[in-house]
């Protein structure tokens, strides 16, 4: 008899260990993402938003452009996606205005391919805005109007929320993703692009609970 409760008492005392196991999340904080220390406001505070920081130079963001892309075909309304281009060099801000002015002149869907594929595939480095606007001129963009936009305030000032926000984010490389804010998943932390995808969508169900 007394083998026979020591038996029991053993699986009662270890069944909410099973449990809690079979419950544990499958990602960690300051193992697969970061935690960041403050977190960064967001433009919708109603959506979960998820910020990606990259910059047209970089072939694993080229890479990941499609994947990322894919990806959030296959979320809900209420994910707020935003890019971010990385600023940390004179080059790269250059770069940063030709992904504003791509926007504000809704040419971004085609611009932004066409700037990947300038950068990565044909090896040219955009180092002026002529060189700049010429990649816009040829996909149907008058000099002009891009020549207006580019230098304009409102570009400057958006390249400028862009650094800061890097700086919040304590960005490390490209691509990265930013969930809500809060959350900071890198590649070498998370495994590689696919593995980013899976924590931004585990973090993302734990920011929409909180909405809820």
């Amino acid at each position: 008899m007394s083998r026979l409760l020591s038996s029991l008492l053993f699986i009662v005392a270890v069944l909410p260990l099973a449990a809690c196991q079979a419950t544990e999340d499958p990602y960690k904080a300051g193992l697969h993402y970061e935690v960041l220390p403050e977190a960064v406001s967001t433009s919708d505070p109603s959506k979960v938003e998820v910020a990606e920081v990259f910059w047209y130079g970089c072939s694993h963001c080229y890479a990941f452009d499609p994947k990322v892309h894919s990806w959030l075909e296959a979320q809900a309304d209420d994910i707020n996606f935003v890019g971010v281009p990385a600023v940390w060099a004179q080059p790269m801000r250059l770069h940063a205005k030709a992904y504003y002015t791509a926007k504000a002149l809704k040419v971004f869907d085609t611009m932004h391919t066409a700037i990947f594929e300038a950068m990565n595939l044909k090896k040219q480095k955009l180092l002026s805005e002529d060189e700049i606007g010429n990649l816009f001129v040829a996909n149907g963009v008058s000099r002009e109007r891009f020549s207006k936009v580019f230098n304009s305030g409102s570009i400057e000032m958006a390249v400028g929320i862009a650094e800061k926000k890097q700086a919040r984010y304590r960005t490390q490389g490209t691509p990265e993703l930013v969930v809500n804010g809060k959350f900071r998943i890198s590649g070498r932390d998370a495994g590689g692009h696919d593995g980013m995808l899976k924590v931004a969508s585990f973090l993302i169900e734990k920011e929409r609970a909180k909405l809820k």
